[in-house]
């Protein structure tokens, strides 16, 4: 007696399963667009958001960089009694002692107000102030004056200013050589900064040389903010030792502060609002998902035929339903390649028009095949499943 062989169906190669998956993508080409299309949105959403987010965060380490992160400040805090602090005169000729410092400079906040005229309301500052400094800020600040002349020994004595980039704007001062009234009398214009990062309480000063606030405005001398720069190296020593340098009876009246990190809290401060947009682009996703579960499902219903023909010339359920499964996985994954491509061009353009290095992480296009996966997999799953549990001759006569 002969053993009848038992027949198996035949495997079908991985390339076998994409082309057949594709083949079901080709005969519907509109339609796989329009679903793609959803996907694509929810990708580069996210993809640009990572990617310009990461080119801002780049721009402002860049100009930490630059700037240097060897300067301290330091200012006057609060006595034991609650009371308001103040830095004594000698606080800078102290500083200048530390051996690794390099300069220093520091400025006193002044009672007078800027205006452009006497005729305007005295309570109209514009959020400026008035600050007495000496000649050595701007090299301390590592800035420069984009028009007109710095404070120098013979202007620093009398009524002459420098402006900082938002306070010319604010004054509607448009020249070098024109008046601003400060205390009671007029002052001329020396010269306009260009913006201080590390010091933005500078770029909305009007600034008075050391001796003219003394002579001039009432002012007592006493420092209200130093600046410091040491050697990069020594910067945390500085830090440990400037406190008691400054004010050595009472160093807990003292506040010293890194500017640099309050830029490199900006960087970090960023990821907030990048969290809340990828999440606007995750809901972008979900629903460029459910719109291509709609169309697998459609398609499984309009192909009720070819799936009953496939069954009866021996294909297995397990093909069917992997073959439904590829279709939505090739479909998810056409929107993810385009909407990462989308995504980082958006970023490339946006970034270039601020003037910001153009980063995209790795991790995003990676993220983004991944999510399309996913995507793909669970749009994918229950129409795949339908497709296979239909009998040959139930989708042949239904047809």
């Amino acid at each position: 007696m002969t053993a009848l062989a038992k027949l198996s169906p035949a495997r079908l190669a991985p390339r076998d399963v994409v082309r057949t998956g594709m083949s079901g993508l080709r005969s519907r080409p509109t339609r796989v667009v329009l679903s793609a299309l959803g996907i694509a949105i929810g990708i580069a959403t996210m993809v640009a958001v990572i990617g310009i987010s990461s080119s801002s965060r780049e721009q402002l380490l860049d100009q930490i960089d630059r700037l240097g992160t060897n300067m301290l400040t330091v200012e006057p805090g609060q006595t034991m009694f609650g009371d308001s602090a103040k830095l004594p005169l000698k606080s800078v000729e102290m500083t200048r002692r530390i051996g690794p410092v390099l300069t220093v400079s520091a400025t006193g906040n002044l009672e007078a107000t800027v205006r452009r005229s006497p005729l305007i309301d005295a309570e109209s500052t514009g959020g400026l102030g008035v600050r007495a400094t000496s000649p050595e800020l701007l090299r301390t600040l590592d800035g420069s004056v984009r028009s007109g002349t710095w404070l120098n020994t013979a202007t620093a004595r009398y009524p002459a200013v420098v402006l900082g980039a938002e306070a010319v704007k604010r004054l509607g001062v448009d020249s070098v050589g024109a008046q601003v009234w400060i205390g009671g009398r007029w002052f001329t214009v020396v010269g306009v900064l260009n913006p201080l990062p590390l010091a933005p309480e500078i770029d909305r000063s009007v600034l008075v040389g050391w001796d003219a606030a003394r002579r001039y405005l009432g002012f007592d001398a006493h420092p209200t903010k130093i600046y410091e720069r040491s050697t990069d190296v020594s910067v945390e020593a500085v830090r440990d030792v400037l406190a008691r340098t400054v004010n050595p009876r009472n160093p807990e009246e003292v506040n010293v502060s890194r500017p640099s990190d309050a830029l490199a809290a900006k960087a970090a401060a960023g990821s907030a609002f990048t969290n809340l947009l990828l999440g606007l682009g995750a809901v972008a996703l979900l629903v460029g998902g459910v719109g291509v579960a709609n169309t697998m499902v459609i398609s499984v219903l309009e192909r009720r035929r070819e799936i009953g023909l496939r069954r009866s010339l021996g294909a297995t359920r397990g093909q069917v339903r992997t073959q439904f499964l590829t279709e939505s996985l090739l479909l998810s994954a056409l929107g993810g390649v385009a909407g990462a491509v989308l995504g980082g061009a958006a970023t490339v353009a946006f970034a270039s028009y601020r003037g910001w290095p153009p980063v995209v992480p790795a991790w995003s296009f990676g993220g983004a095949v991944g999510a399309t996966l996913v995507i793909g997999t669970i749009a994918g799953l229950y129409p795949a499943m339908r497709a296979a549990r239909l009998s040959p001759t139930v989708a042949l006569t239904t047809a």
